[in-house]
This record gives C-alpha cells, sequence and structure tokens, in this order.
C-alpha cells in the first residue's frame, strides 16, 4: 500500500482523550509561517509569543494535536534530518510540558522547498511528535464518545503549484514537475470521492482566497476549488500569508488562513480579487505578536476561534456537519 494512504499510526481510527473527560469533541491548533530566522538564536519574539500561547490554551481548553501549515523554517527550509533549526527553532521554542506529548502533523510551505523537505519527512523518525509522513497524506480521527469521524488531507501545494518567489511573483507559476502534480491531484480526487467520514478538512500551504500580499492562488481556485465544492469539504487550511483571515463561500465551505506564527503583515492589497462577501474576518496588526486558530469539532458542529498571541480572542464561526455526499 502506498505510505501516502497508510496514514501513520492513524490508519485505525484513533481515539483520542478528552480535555476534560465529559464532553464528545476533538481539538486542535492550526498555526502556519512560524519558522523563526536562520541566524541566532533562530526564532522571533513573535515565534515564542505564540509558542507560549499554544501551551496555554493547551493548558486550558486542550489541544489533542498541532496541525503545522508550513514554513516551518525561513528561510531556505532545513539542509538534512540532523540540522540544527530542528532544535533551535522548533523543539526549544516549542517546550512547555503542556506541549510535551502533543504531536504535530506538517506539510511544507515554499520556504521549505528552497531547502531539503525529505529532510523534514526524516524527522520524523527522530522526533517523537513531528509527524511528516510524506509530501502529502491522510489524517483519519474519531470524535471520542461518538461514531463521528474526521479526515484531513494534507497536500504539497508547493508541488502542486510550483514555487513562489516573494521578490518577483506573487503567484506560482507552474509545477516543476507536472507528473508529480497530476499525480497528487489524481490522489486527492480518489480520496474525496471516497471520504465516508461525517467532516472532511483539506489543509494546504497556499491560500484558495486570501485579500493580503499573495492573493488568491490561481492555481488552487482552478485546481482544488472544485474538489472541495463537489465533495462538500467542510473547511480548507492554509498559511502563506501572514497574517489571520476567515473567508466563507457560497457553497459553505470555510477558508481558514492562519500565518500569523512569526510575522505579521497588514496587507489588504488583493481584497477585489476575492468574490464580494466572502472575507468575513482579517487581522494583521503590525504592532501584533501574531496568533493562531484553535479548532473543535463535535458531533454537530465544527468551531473555529482566532487567538492573539497575547491571549485575546480576536473572531469566532461555526461551520455545521455538511451532508456527506453517498457513495
Amino acid at each position: 500500500m502506498d505510505t501516502r494512504t497508510v496514514l501513520l499510526v492513524l490508519q485505525a481510527l484513533l481515539v483520542l482523550p478528552l480535555a476534560d473527560g465529559t464532553d464528545p469533541v476533538l481539538r486542535f491548533v492550526a498555526v502556519g509561517d512560524w519558522g523563526g530566522v536562520p541566524n541566532a538564536p533562530f526564532y522571533t519574539a513573535r515565534e515564542t509569543a505564540n509558542a507560549k500561547e499554544i501551551a496555554r490554551t493547551a493548558k486550558i481548553l486542550g489541544t489533542d494535536f498541532i496541525l503545522s501549515l508550513g514554513d516551518n523554517f525561513y528561510f531556505t527550509g532545513v539542509h538534512d534530518a540532523y540540522d540544527k533549526r530542528f532544535q533551535e527553532t522548533f523543539e526549544d521554542v516549542f517546550s512547555d510540558p503542556a506541549l510535551r506529548n502533543v504531536p504535530w502533523y506538517v506539510l511544507a510551505g515554499n520556504h521549505d522547498h528552497l531547502g531539503n523537505v525529505s529532510a523534514q519527512i526524516a524527522y520524523s523518525g527522530i522526533s517523537k511528535r513531528w509527524n511528516f509522513p510524506s509530501p502529502y497524506y491522510r489524517l483519519r480521527f474519531k470524535i471520542p464518545q461518538s461514531n463521528v469521524t474526521v479526515a484531513i488531507f494534507m497536500l504539497d501545494t508547493v508541488t502542486l503549484c510550483g514555487n513562489s518567489d516573494d521578490f518577483l511573483s506573487q503567484q506560482p507559476q507552474r509545477p516543476r514537475d507536472p507528473q508529480m502534480a497530476r499525480t497528487q491531484l489524481s490522489w486527492l480526487k480518489k480520496q474525496l470521492a471516497a471520504a465516508k467520514e461525517d467532516y472532511v478538512l483539506v489543509a494546504g500551504h497556499y491560500p484558495v482566497w486570501s485579500i493580503a500580499e499573495h492573493g488568491p492562488t490561481h492555481c488552487l481556485v482552478r485546481r482544488l476549488q472544485p474538489l472541495l465544492a463537489t465533495y462538500k469539504v467542510t473547511a480548507y487550511l492554509s498559511g502563506h500569508d501572514h497574517n489571520l483571515q476567515y473567508l466563507q463561500d457560497e457553497n459553505g465551505i470555510g477558508y481558514i488562513l492562519s500565518g500569523a506564527g512569526n510575522f505579521m503583515d497588514p496587507s489588504k492589497r488583493h481584497f477585489r480579487k476575492v468574490p464580494s462577501g466572502y472575507l468575513r474576518f482579517h487581522y494583521g496588526a503590525e504592532d501584533s505578536l501574531g496568533g493562531f486558530t484553535y479548532v473543535e469539532i463535535s458531533p454537530k458542529e465544527m468551531s473555529i476561534t482566532y487567538i492573539e498571541a497575547s491571549g485575546k480572542s480576536l473572531f469566532k464561526t461555526k461551520l455545521p456537519r455538511q451532508d456527506r455526499p453517498e457513495h
């Protein structure tokens, strides 16, 4: 069986412990673009503030895992599986005891692709909490004390669309290996068509929709968005733009952009490139220490809270459990 469908140990239904011992809820943090800097001390004030607040959130509210939405190591990824950046930008920063046993599920961003992505995959065999089994893969969870299930499809949008040069064009122009891009898209389409889970989420580094510096990713609007609509995906999670955004389309699909783990950019330069009415929330204050999203999925609905690294709740919304297509 292809390793992309092997889901680590998660191929079997994963029953996670309840944070408070009572309600059936799956909880996770989604944070992107948190990857420090390539010079000493290899982290930023925003990254450490986010790490501290994620730990506090885990203590108070509970979290079953963390989704890393790419750009894990600025500015050119890592060299090999023993690169010191793993220790200095990841392990030493997210070191609070509350996070010690919380698994991370990782995907690659454009800056990771400027280094060695296979080294980040190999690091899964070194760190007990770093899980990155393949460039793209599926996760499957069962909400505790229920028969309700959640699938998360982790994509490599750089392989799918190409890399972007922040100083030339904001848009990825074309995949380096078109056949590899077609293979990934075909894999996703088959997986979505076969998915029987009650909630289906898709995650990638590039956003489908964004009003900020990079704007909508044309490649994903063209190639991915129709699949999200056809297969009634609940939400798409991404980073890349260095702020927090929530958008929702006419199909009820939520677009959760969480790219404020290390930098903050107030840009709204592509506001008019997003369909009218989609944008529900945007936060990019330059004096902010950044932030992340906190997601709770119950048998009835999915709740999304945007949390500033200072601890303030910025925005909260809910998505209903979708009626999944019949198979």
